[in-house]
């Protein structure tokens, strides 16, 4: 049974935002790429699909495929992708708050590739985040820190002064173990899978006010029992 929970406060210097399942929803072309290449080895989708969310592509491939060489299988995906965004979203409630924020500091942290990531938020309807940290940019994908961290050190906040935004337990591990307060979104997949103690069903349940250089984030939770 699932109920609305308690209001939580929250404060913050920065936002920092996943892209696909959390701002974007581009789960038809990201699942339909995933097919393709599924059929192309003889393997399962469903695998595929519950290990590679929140993952760097090249990690969902090597993960299952081992010890290959991967780049034609990739440049095949991002030719899909990038020719795909008919049908990309924004998330309910996403627009309002990316407004909302205005010239306060947010970015994008994403296991996207760059030009995937900026088609993505054009075609969704989102503005262009002056940080966007995208897989190109970072040596170490999600569960790894290292996206978070760069992002908050290009806005000039202090990591511990950032929030972040996820959809999938690699990217929340990646947010708090950038040392980051961590809101999980019920976007992708059910809360069991995300382990994590503050749950939204979207950005409709969050709202905020500032107080200086201060973001406060009031968000209602979702309990589930």
């Amino acid at each position: 049974m699932r109920s609305i929970g308690p209001t939580v406060q929250l404060v913050c210097k920065a936002v920092l935002f996943d892209m696909d399942g959390t701002l974007v929803d581009s789960t038809p072309v990201v699942e339909a790429g995933w097919g393709i290449w599924t059929v192309k080895h003889n393997l399962s989708l469903d695998a595929i699909l519950a290990f590679s969310h929140g993952r760097p592509g090249v990690a969902t491939m090597e993960h299952f495929l081992p010890g290959r060489d991967h780049e034609e299988d990739l440049n095949e995906l991002a030719i899909y992708e990038e020719t795909h965004v008919d049908g990309v979203t924004a998330v309910p409630g996403a627009k309002e708050l990316l407004s909302a924020l205005g010239d306060y500091p947010w970015a994008i942290v994403t296991s996207a590739w760059r030009t995937l990531a900026e088609a993505r938020i054009k075609a969704a309807g989102l503005p262009m985040p002056k940080v966007l940290i995208s897989v190109d940019d970072v040596c170490h994908g999600k569960p790894s820190p290292e996206g978070f961290l760069k992002a908050a050190e290009q806005l000039g906040i202090e990591h511990d002064q950032s929030l972040v935004f996820e959809d999938t337990r690699p990217g929340i591990e990646a947010g708090l173990s950038a040392g980051m307060q961590v809101i999980g979104l019920l976007t992708t997949v059910p809360a069991a899978e995300l382990q994590h103690d503050i749950l939204i069903p979207d950005f409709r349940a969050v709202t905020i006010s500032y107080d200086d250089q201060l973001i406060n984030i009031s968000i209602g939770i979702q309990e589930f029992c």
